[in-house]
């Protein structure tokens, strides 16, 4: 079947309103974004914890998809009445031919090279031979290793994990880092995140990758002392959880999601704790790693 999409620009004040009348007529799925992106007028909409957000881009490109058969003049002036919109804007129709979605999908995740030994590879792929293979496929929680600060941290699991190692990751998301340095030869691994979601993608994850690592949410205490305390979320939460993280490692701390010019402030805070390495950097982005202080 063919489908019909039927693209509107809307200012921001309107966008979600009549997104939802969109669907009260019928669309089968919304979708709203920055009209701007991949230019430099591109505008971001948010920002981390503790800081103001943006609000929505100032005109926002809805799209809706509708089966065959439907009056699009028809639908967008029903939709902006709905919205309770003063005008009917301009609107523009196209086709959307059936794909097989989920071959597509899984055509844009290929497996990724972290160093020599490591790769990540997706369950649909074959296991390169003689490597240590991270499977793990996009799905409910942040962390496939195609980002910078997944790659960084991964990078210094590789360099520096020696047999053995207690490992504390704080933001597990996919799990991914955890069950990396399982892996690569730690003791044992132990993941928590705020979201109860990551927790449910890093145990899919981890009994598929075939180790078993402790996983609790926020909310859960976590004692003890682990020898590696790795972090990949971003500067503000970090920065709020310096205290905490620093009383749980017993020796080395990794610290991602950072941005390049954030990197001295999150240095300076964690160096009251721990003898803090030169950051190692990544496509605008920050790595720092500290063992600690006697």
């Amino acid at each position: 079947m063919n489908w019909v999409s039927v693209t509107v620009e809307v200012g921001a004040q309107d966008a979600e309103g009549f997104s939802d009348a969109l669907l009260e007529e019928g669309a089968i799925s919304v979708d709203i974004h920055d009209p701007n992106a991949g230019t430099d007028r591109e505008q971001p909409i948010f920002n981390e914890p503790g800081e103001a957000c943006e609000r929505l881009w100032e005109i926002a490109r809805v799209t809706a998809l509708f089966e065959p058969g439907i009056d699009p003049a028809e639908i967008v002036a029903n939709a902006s009445r709905g919205a309770g919109m003063d005008h009917v804007p301009d609107h523009v129709t196209g086709r959307v031919e059936e794909e097989d979605w989920v071959r597509l999908t899984q055509a844009q995740f290929s497996p990724i090279r972290i160093s020599e030994r490591l790769w990540i590879t997706p369950s649909w792929h074959e296991a390169h031979e003689g490597a240590i293979n991270l499977i793990l496929d996009p799905g409910l929680a942040f962390g496939t290793g195609s980002h910078p600060t997944t790659r960084l941290c991964l990078e210094w699991l590789d360099r520096n994990l020696r047999g053995g190692e207690s490992v504390l990751d704080y933001g597990c998301g996919s799990g991914i880092l955890a069950i990396a340095a399982l892996k690569l030869g730690a003791g044992w691994a132990t993941g928590v995140d705020i979201d109860p979601q990551a927790i449910v993608a890093s145990r899919y994850n981890a009994e598929h990758n075939r180790v078993v690592m402790d996983l609790h949410t926020t909310q859960e205490s976590v004692e003890g002392k682990f020898d590696i305390v790795i972090a990949n979320i971003l500067t503000n939460p970090l920065k709020m959880l310096a205290p905490l993280l620093a009383s749980l490692a017993g020796g080395r701390i990794v610290l991602s999601g950072i941005l390049e010019r954030q990197a001295g402030d999150v240095h300076a805070i964690y160096s009251e704790w721990f003898e803090m390495d030169e950051p190692v950097l990544s496509e605008g982005w920050a790595c720092l790693a500290g063992k600690i202080r006697a």
